[in-house]
């Protein structure tokens, strides 16, 4: 049977309907869901000066920063061209912080043409910025607080084994090149994974903070990153934000006291806003019996969507056109030349071929991390938006796939 979180429409709009008139697969996002979930984090933290910044990395088709920004967030960029989509999305510069690693410098003093805030994550770029800048452009500094959090090792990132940010153990050395060229530093960063559950994970990274802010006399803004967890099973536990919100509420408001003034209070939410906004609904292709197992054989793989087999991620499915049919175990497995299975051992409507399977959860790192492998095409973008189904990207065709290769004549 159908379960409530098993939806065959998004604001009165079918999703058999868009799978005609779109084709499969396709990627459909629920606009409401995100302005929603946006509203959710600005209620929670109601007690400060919240700013959001929507990490873009999970999902950064345009259409889907215009409606970020419709609900009153920013954007959190890891790259330049990151940054330029946020710009071509209507934020201004002071909305995008813009957060890089591992970078030439040459990429970073674009970022600083263009205006944004800059967050540097490592010494040497920070003494470069120092010797380039002075204080002429304030900076915020990502610190990296020694903190193993996150539902896996790959989405752990605050970590002392970590890429990311300076060690909080070099405080000293970072102070020494704050003085040395007399640096503006404006806020400071810190963020420990995904998939938090715990308000006391925040806390511990909040501390953190409030020590090293007590060195920083200029700040404008703490930001504790994101990393909130999201419902991926049935009855599974997610990120209780009001929670969270309360006791991190409380923990910055007694640092503000002790700082001597009121700063800022940034999130960068990423998974959270978008995950559950979206479905991949993909057509069956062949129903294929073994000894052991049924495999539905589907129209789409690792290539749309790479998360079960580069995380293991759990990612719900059911049979769109038969909902209510017996119930059998299947492996949804993909059309690509790797073992691409998107879902094992699950229950679900019976399945025949051409039916449609729709996955759960697809709206964070799904495209944004979707290739070209086996040579097969991107899929189509749907945003459900005022109750109206509309494309925000165009299904690839076989010319996207050879317009910048240049032919040697043999």
């Amino acid at each position: 049977m159908p379960t409530p979180q098993d939806p065959t429409e998004i604001q009165g709009v079918t999703l058999q309907s868009i799978a005609e008139q779109f084709g499969t697969p396709v990627f459909v996002y629920d606009g409401d869901k995100i302005t929603s979930q946006i509203q959710a984090l600005q209620d929670a933290f109601s007690g400060v000066m919240l700013k959001i910044k929507y990490a873009t990395k999970a999902l950064s088709n345009i259409s889907i920063l215009k409606v970020v920004k419709s609900a009153g967030a920013g954007v959190d960029a890891v790259s330049i061209e990151e940054v330029r989509l946020g710009l071509l999305a209507g934020f201004l510069p002071t909305e995008i912080m813009y957060t890089p690693n591992c970078v030439g410098f040459e990429e970073v003093q674009e970022a600083v043409d263009l205006g944004v805030t800059i967050n540097l994550d490592n010494l040497p770029v920070l003494a470069q910025f120092g010797q380039t800048y002075g204080n002429s452009v304030p900076v915020c500094i990502r610190i990296n607080p020694h903190i193993m959090a996150g539902g896996n090792a790959k989405i752990s990132v605050g970590h002392i084994h970590s890429k990311f940010g300076i060690s909080i153990h070099q405080l000293d050395e970072i102070l020494n090149i704050v003085s040395q060229y007399g640096m503006l530093i404006t806020g400071l960063h810190v963020h420990t994974g995904s998939d938090i559950l715990d308000a006391e994970v925040f806390l511990r990274g909040g501390n953190v903070l409030f020590d090293a802010a007590m060195k920083f006399p200029d700040l404008k803004f703490l930001d504790f990153g994101g990393g909130f967890k999201v419902g991926y099973k049935p009855d599974d536990i997610a990120t209780d934000v009001f929670q969270v919100g309360k006791k991190v509420t409380e923990a910055f408001q007694e640092f503000c006291k002790k700082y001597g003034r009121e700063l800022e209070l940034w999130l960068e939410p990423g998974k959270f806003l978008v995950s559950e906004a979206g479905y991949l609904i993909v057509k069956t292709n062949v129903v294929k019996q073994t000894p052991q197992l049924t495999f539905i054989g589907v129209d789409s793989g690792l290539n749309h969507l790479i998360r079960p087999m580069l995380y293991d991620a759990y990612h719900g499915v059911y049979n769109l056109s038969n909902p209510e049919g017996k119930l059998k175990p299947y492996n949804v497995v993909g059309y690509i030349c790797e073992t691409d299975t998107l879902a094992a051992d699950r229950l679900i409507g019976e399945v025949k071929t051409g039916d449609l399977i729709v996955i759960k959860n697809a709206g964070a790192y799904g495209f944004s991390m979707a290739s070209n492998y086996n040579s097969r095409l991107r899929p189509a973008e749907v945003l459900v938006w005022k109750e109206k189904a509309h494309l925000i990207r165009k299904r690839e065709e076989f010319k996207d796939l050879i317009n910048n290769q240049i032919v040697l004549e043999l």
